[in-house]
Parts: structure tokens; C-alpha cells; sequence
């Protein structure tokens, strides 16, 4: 008999310091996908629920694509838009099936309850109490008992940037259906550890997520069906953000326990490691002025859109045009009232305006500061590309309607709409080839590796502005647990948080 099956994405990474809105809009261009839709879109591509698509075709199941709904990180989502995703989801469920596909993030905050993700499996489970589902989720996910005790497998992306979403997508779900015909009975372990840890430190090249990504495939290899270390999303001010372990045993879940456990014990062993140490941003860019040897990457990671940042803060461009850097390439401004202006002047125009700065930060206490600058239009483009990396290969980037303003010594990517930058496209797609610039300013973290580590000869972080900062103490935090590192120093391994 065919089974059918219930394939559906819903994906954001919450910053609750963030002042970006978040509708249903934000989760899809023009619109979100819905029904026979996402199967045309989504499939073939390099994502978690292209990975599950192929599973469910190999094995011949009837696929039912309610919708694929996957937002730019930003602030807490809108409860109508919460509620849209999750109630087509569910009614699609409603109507039967023998087994769910899931492709969250793991650290959705809404409007109406701090755990996204955890809220909508267990809404899933209570209609549904033996239904079989299997969920990749980011490997910045924040795990909590309601996601774990809720669905039947789960499996974590190992890289950062992200270039293995499909395979973690297909892992799962190759397990869920191994599972479907009596092969194998997955059991799940999951733990915490109090850390905070920072998106920075989290590279699956760097110490310490590298040997912790490491030691979860060595448990794998020794017999465990999947080994998951979630970094965590710190920026989502909510009492399980932070550090976790989740394993899948076949029937065996001393296994499970004991090499979640291990791990666990691993990460706490490095929780200094996790925390990333910044220099003020005028040491930083006096430093790039004596590399000769380019690209050299400067990362403007504190106004980093991919998690949650304005993308309009000017701090570390003006830095770079104080000191006079030059033969640069920026990624990006978000401004759609630039590129408009720009627009209505044409290119090959003289034009000065005021970039950036719209928007204000007042969890951070900050006003908007827009720069005034001058320079010569060189390009204005619909904004839309296809993604050739592996994190997300073959979907379209859709910056909006974008500009490049060239002020002589930098050219700066204008775009309309929350854009990180991870593939070369973003420069390519508006003239500027990226390998012949000594510079290239990325507001990134991590994930600028995906398309920009091939051709970089350098890449160093910049303290600048904004609501993805580092800097612990520019935030509130409100809800996280306490005590939790590095938060509170004196923090012990296993805090009784019942007390």
C-alpha cells in the first residue's frame, strides 16, 4: 500500500532584540509556496525538505506539500503568520497520512509562545499520537523537551555555513522510513549544557564546534543511527536558548543516553572556547590596511541579517572610508529608500545620499545613523539569482531591487530586502567580480564561507554595530535560564533550575 506522507517546511531564527518585523510575508517571495507549489519549487534543491522530497519519491509515497515557509532571521513572528503556517501543516495532517517531514529551524520565538517549534509538534502529537515524524533541524537550533518528546526522529545540520541541509533532511527521513518498515526502532537522548555559546565560535572549521561535529560522527560510526550537537541561537532570548545534544539509538537508549552524555561533557570541557573575543574596530581596520594580499574579508558580523540584524548599520563602512581602505567591495546595505533614490537618477549619475541607518535598535538603546555619502551609480538590478552553492543550491537569492553606489574607493551593494551574503552571485550579479577586489566588507558570520572561502586570502571579524553583536553586555536577557555561562561566570556544570 502507498503511504502518504506530509512534507512541509517552516523555518526562522528568532532574534527577539531584533526590531525587523517578521509577517508572512517575510517567509516567501513573492508569496509562500503552498500545495503542488513547493514540490515544483523545493525539489532538486540543496535544502532539508529537498532532502525529504527524495526520500519520500524513492520509496514511492504519496506527497502532500502543504507549505514551505522559510524567513530571513528578524524579530518575533507575527502570531497570524505563526498560526497560517502551522494550521496548513496541521490540517494537512488532519486529513490523514502515514508519516510526517518536517524542516524547522529550532529557534522560532512568536508572538504567542517562545517555543515555535516545540508548540506546533506538540499540536501535531496530540491529533496525532502514533504518527511517525522525522525533523531536520539548523544546527543553531535550541532544544527543548517539547521538540524532543514530540516527534519520533530528529537529525541536526553538521556545518556551518549550512551546506549540508539536504543531507540532513534525507538522513532523517531515511531513518524514519527504515523505521516505517520494521528495520529499526529509534530511540532518542537529549541534554544541555549551560552555555551560551556564540554564533562566531560555532564554525564547523573552528575549535570547538569542529571536534564536537567530529566526535558526533565518530559516535556514529560506532553504531548510533544519528549524533546532533546544537550550537544553539543565543539572539533568542527564550529558557532553553543555548547548548544541546540530541542521539538516536537503534532500541538502545543507555547508548543514546551515554554518548549524549559524552558529548555533553566534551562541550562544557571547552566552554571557554565558545565565547568569541573581539578588538575595537579601529585596531581591526588598521590592521587590513597593511594586507596587500587579497581578498581580504572584513566581517561586519554585529549587523549580520542571517541572524537578525538590520543590515543598515553604518559603523564599520565608515571606519573604512575614514582610513582611507581602497579597491573594496561591500555586501550589503539594506536601504530600499537608497536604491530608489539611485534608481530615480539613473546609472552612470553623480548622487549623494544618506545610506543606511533607517531603522532603530532600541533594545540596544540605538538610534538609526544614516551616512552621508557620495558617489557614482554603477549598476541597478532586479536583485534576483540562483544559488549555486551547496547551502541552498538552485533556489532563487532575491535581494529586491538593488543598486551599487561607487564612492571611488568602495563600491556598496545596495539591496531591498534582508540579503546574507554567501554567494559569490551577490557581487556577480551586479557587475562586480569579487576576486579582483583587495577587499570585500561582509555583513556575515559564518556562513560567508559557502561561496567566499575558495577565493579569500584573509577574513577577519569587525567589531561594528548592531543586534547580532557578541558583546553579551549590550543585551537584556530576560528569560534564558540562570545561571548559564558566560553570562554568569561562576556558573556549574548541572544547575538545578527546579529549585
Amino acid at each position: 500500500m502507498t503511504r502518504r506522507a506530509v512534507v512541509a517546511m517552516m523555518e526562522h531564527e528568532t532574534n527577539t532584540f531584533s526590531p525587523v518585523p517578521t509577517p508572512l510575508s517575510r517567509f516567501g517571495s513573492p508569496h509562500v509556496p503552498t500545495g503542488a507549489e513547493v514540490y515544483k519549487i523545493i525539489k532538486g534543491t540543496g535544502t532539508g525538505i529537498g532532502g525529504f522530497l527524495d526520500v519520500a519519491d524513492a520509496d514511492e509515497m504519496e506527497v502532500v506539500t502543504p507549505i514551505a515557509g522559510n524567513a530571513a532571521p528578524s524579530g518575533h513572528v507575527e502570531a497570524s503568520a505563526y498560526n497560517t503556517m502551522c494550521d496548513a501543516i496541521c490540517d494537512a495532517i488532519e486529513r490523514g497520512c502515514d508519516v510526517c517531514f518536517l524542516d524547522l529551524h529550532g529557534a522560532m520565538v512568536a508572538e504567542t509562545t517562545d517555543d515555535g517549534e516545540g508548540t506546533l509538534l506538540k499540536r501535531i502529537r496530540a491529533m496525532a499520537p502514533d504518527l511517525p515524524i522525522a525533523v531536520s533541524f539548523d544546527l543553531h537550533a535550541n532544544m527543548t523537551r517539547d521538540i524532543v518528546e514530540n516527534c519520533s526522529v530528529l537529525v541536526g545540520y553538521k556545518t556551518y555555513p549550512h551546506i549540508d541541509m539536504y543531507e540532513a533532511g534525507a538522513h532523517a527521513g531515511s531513518i524514519m522510513v527504515r523505521a516505517l518498515n520494521g528495520e529499526i526502532n529509534p530511540v532518542m537522548a537529549w541534554g544541555q549544557r549551560p552555555i551560551l555559546a556564540q554564533t562566531l565560535r560555532m564554525g564547523h572549521d573552528d575549535r570547538p564546534m569542529g571536534p564536537m561535529i567530529q566526535m558526533a560522527r565518530h559516535e556514529e560510526a560506532n553504531g548510533l543511527l544519528a549524533a546532533s550537537v546544537f550550537g544553539g541561537f543565543p539572539l533568542a532570548d527564550f529558557h532553553d536558548a543555548g547548548l544541546s545534544v540530541v542521539t538516536v539509538a537503534d532500541g538502545d537508549t543507555t547508548a543514546a543516553e551515554a554518548a549524549c552524555e559524552r558529548m555533553l561533557s566534551e562541550a562544557w570541557r571547552e566552554k571557554d572556547e565558545w565565547i568569541f573575543q573581539s578588538e575595537p574596530l579601529p585596531e581591526t581596520i588598521s590592521r587590513a590596511r597593511q594586507m596587500t594580499d587579497g581578498p581580504v574579508i572584513l566581517l561586519d558580523h554585529a549587523d549580520n541579517s542571517a541572524s537578525g540584524g538590520t543590515q543598515d548599520t553604518t559603523t564599520v563602512l565608515r571606519e573604512i572610508l575614514d582610513q582611507g581602505l581602497e579597491d573594496v567591495a561591500m555586501f550589503g546595505i539594506c536601504d530600499p529608500a537608497a536604491v530608489s533614490e539611485m534608481e530615480a537618477v539613473g546609472v552612470g549619475a553623480e548622487v549623494t545620499i544618506d545610506l543606511g541607518g533607517k531603522t532603530d535598535m532600541p533594545e540596544l538603546g540605538l538610534k538609526g545613523e544614516p551616512l552621508r555619502v557620495s558617489g557614482k551609480v554603477r549598476a541597478i538590478t532586479d536583485g534576483d539569482f540562483i544559488v549555486t552553492v551547496p547551502m541552498g543550491r538552485g533556489t532563487t537569492m532575491s535581494m529586491g531591487k538593488t543598486a551599487v553606489l561607487d564612492t571611488g574607493n568602495v563600491q556598496i551593494v545596495v539591496c531591498s530586502l534582508h540579503t546574507e551574503p554567501y554567494d559569490l552571485g551577490c557581487f556577480r550579479s551586479v557587475g562586480i567580480e569579487p576576486t579582483s577586489k583587495r577587499y570585500l566588507v561582509l555583513k556575515s558570520r559564518i556562513h560567508f564561507r559557502a561561496g567566499f572561502a575558495a577565493i579569500a586570502r584573509h577574513e577577519i571579524p569587525c567589531n561594528g554595530t548592531g543586534v547580532t553583536s557578541s558583546d553579551n553586555s549590550l543585551f537584556t536577557f530576560r528569560k534564558v535560564r540562570r545561571p548559564i555561562y558566560p553570562l554568569d561566570p561562576d556558573c556549574p556544570e548541572r544547575p538545578n533550575y527546579d529549585k
